[in-house]
């Protein structure tokens, strides 16, 4: 059925192509811009932004363009480049270079086909990054944050599958349960010797304690 001057007057907020006043050409949705690493963390910090926004579908191509004689066509586009504009912002200037003349969802699949394939040498980089973490000088708060991170970019990367059926063996809980074993002994890897005696504390347990439980217990030894 054609779109009507009415349908067009009758689009509220609810609507993906509602202009809200704060949709400014020059809003970055993320605090900082893509820099060519870490597009796992990014590319999710976008998504959740475009969510807000009521966005999503300009880049998933869920909003369909309307006819160049559509009513709504003039709001389809001023829509579809106040998207491409924030995404333009949230990169750094050399890969919104790239990408300028591109287009909304195009632009978009180039930055996955470019930055968003799990190749080895990024998991090797990534992988690296959380051996050689160590505490150092960090509060345990601060060093949790940063150990969490790299976990998340891990996950970003979707090189730890999740199985999503309604199996009965138990593999999921066992799989869940082991991802949480590995994570606890990394981040007690990195501690500094002055967690020696509750660290050895911990690990004697059997089972291992969850890995908020031992962040909690730590905070109170700092403490």
């Amino acid at each position: 059925m054609p779109e009507t001057e009415n349908a067009v007057n009758d689009q509220g907020v609810d609507d993906p192509r509602y202009i809200h006043p704060s949709d400014l050409t020059g809003v970055k949705l993320v605090a900082k811009p893509f820099e060519g690493t870490g597009y796992g963390s990014w590319k999710r910090s976008m998504l959740i932004a475009l969510s807000a926004k009521n966005k999503l579908g300009f880049i998933n191509g869920s909003i369909l363009r309307p006819s160049d004689t559509a009513p709504t066509a003039n709001k389809w586009q001023r829509c579809n480049d106040i998207v491409f504009s924030w995404i333009l912002n949230s990169v750094s200037p050399e890969i919104a270079e790239s990408i300028l003349y591109s287009g909304t969802q195009i632009a978009w699949k180039e930055l996955e086909d470019r930055f968003g394939q799990s190749n080895g040498a990024q998991l090797y980089s990534v992988q690296k990054k959380l051996t050689d973490f160590s505490q150092g000088s960090d509060s345990i708060s601060a060093y949790f944050t940063k150990v969490k991170s790299v976990w998340d970019e891990i996950e970003g990367m979707g090189m730890n599958p999740r199985c999503s059926c309604n199996c009965t063996c138990g593999a999921k809980e066992k799989q869940l349960e082991f991802q949480e074993y590995q994570r606890a002994v990394q981040f007690l890897m990195g501690l500094n010797d002055s967690y020696a005696a509750i660290r050895g504390t911990i690990l004697l347990q059997n089972p291992l304690p969850k890995l908020a439980v031992i962040y909690s217990n730590l905070l109170q030894e700092e403490r």
